[in-house]
């Protein structure tokens, strides 16, 4: 099954970013509670498929952005919208906190 995500990079995330309303979950492959998180990132880019870019940076191959946005910890997300930051959310939160401050957005 493809995912429904993008995966971003340095060289692709300004231009991701800067329209409309973007998720953003920094995560590694080696993160136990970025795993447990990855099933809720892939329900939410099923769920806002066409309204909301949900995307995911791995932090190893992408430090510079990591670095960039102070991630200390991981997972974090960030919910930008026209490329500013509007929330940002550190460690495993409940579907639901991602999908209320999304639908505020909207």
């Amino acid at each position: 099954m493809a995912h429904k995500y993008l995966t971003l990079t340095a060289e692709n995330f300004d231009q991701t970013v800067k329209d409309g309303v973007v998720l953003v979950d920094f995560w590694a492959t080696w993160c136990g509670p970025c795993k447990m998180l990855g099933p809720t990132i892939e329900e939410i880019a099923e769920d806002y498929e066409g309204r909301v870019k949900v995307c995911k940076v791995d932090v190893d191959e992408n430090q510079g952005l990591a670095v960039r946005f102070g991630v200390y910890s991981i997972p974090t997300v960030f919910i930008l919208k026209d490329g500013v930051v509007v929330n940002k959310l550190i460690g495993l939160s409940d579907k639901e906190e991602y999908t209320d401050i999304l639908d505020s957005l909207l």
